[in-house]
């Protein structure tokens, strides 16, 4: 049976960053209701004794990170004041002692919590919280792009009302192409890119045929175009070079037969290459 895309992205997301800070230990799970999460995802582990514990919010580092939705760290664990001690036998039973705890956090809402252990006291530093937010980052991300996915693939059945809302689509349309490359989960990509395909082609709710191919990047400096994006906002949101995106673009105007921006957008859309 296929892995969820959530375990994917949170095992991906510990490995990088153990091998971004040398940290021995990373481990982490999302939550499955408002208040309490279970680790399911570990990495580095000498034992099991941490799989499956299930994380109060306000308890331990974990919960204090849930509770105050921030970043989280201790030198000493076993000794620590500022945290209660509901998780020390597992914590020793692994051998952990300097820990740190990061949420991932969506739309304000906490939805999960990544920690990075050493199994000696020392103090952690600003690299290594770094990486860690990044690393937290990376899963918040892939968990707005499956949010979106699963809201969007509602919204492509059902015919949009208005120019308003087209606007809105587009918009989003824009933002999930340009995250699709940075998505680890193939499945979750693919079915990312698919509901794409599907708003593109979704207005009058038919499709159009398709006169002209463009490349992926191609494509999603496009939906970068369409969505109001400057070549520098552009090249910032899928992560190249402003030139990088004049090239994409000059070649996507040249298969649409277009010599302004605007007129290439018009032409993507009435190809039913953008919605």
């Amino acid at each position: 049976m296929p892995e969820s895309a959530d375990v994917v992205e949170m095992r991906a997301a510990l490995l990088r960053l153990r091998r971004t800070t040398g940290l021995t230990v990373a481990f982490g799970g999302l939550l499955r209701d408002a208040r309490q999460l279970r680790i399911a995802e570990l990495s580095g582990a000498a034992t099991g004794a941490l799989r499956g514990l299930a994380i109060s919010a306000g308890n331990g580092l974990g919960g204090k990170s849930i509770a105050l939705s921030r970043p989280c760290a201790v030198t000493d664990y076993p000794s620590a004041r500022h945290i209660s001690h509901e998780y020390d036998a597992a914590v020793a039973a692994e051998g952990l002692r300097s820990v740190l705890a990061v949420p991932v956090v969506v739309r304000r809402k906490v939805r999960g919590v990544l920690y990075g252990a050493l199994r000696e006291p020392s103090a952690l530093g600003e690299r290594i919280f770094d990486a860690a937010v990044a690393a937290a980052r990376d899963v918040e991300q892939a968990l707005v792009v499956r949010d979106e996915v699963q809201r969007l693939l509602v919204a492509s059945r059902e015919p949009v009302a208005g120019p308003e809302a087209w606007e809105e689509v587009r918009e989003a349309h824009g933002e999930l192409r340009a995250l699709a490359p940075r998505i680890v989960d193939e499945g979750l990509r693919r079915d990312l890119l698919a509901v794409c395909g599907r708003l593109a082609t979704a207005a009058g709710g038919t499709p159009r045929p398709r006169t002209v191919t463009l490349a992926p990047r191609e494509l999603d400096v496009l939906a970068c175009v369409a969505a109001g994006s400057t070549n520098a906002s552009a090249a910032e949101r899928l992560g190249v070079k402003p030139e990088t995106v004049k090239g994409y673009l000059r070649a996507a105007m040249r298969k649409l037969g277009a010599h302004t921006r605007l007129e290439a957008v018009v032409s993507a859309r009435r190809a039913g290459l953008l919605p």
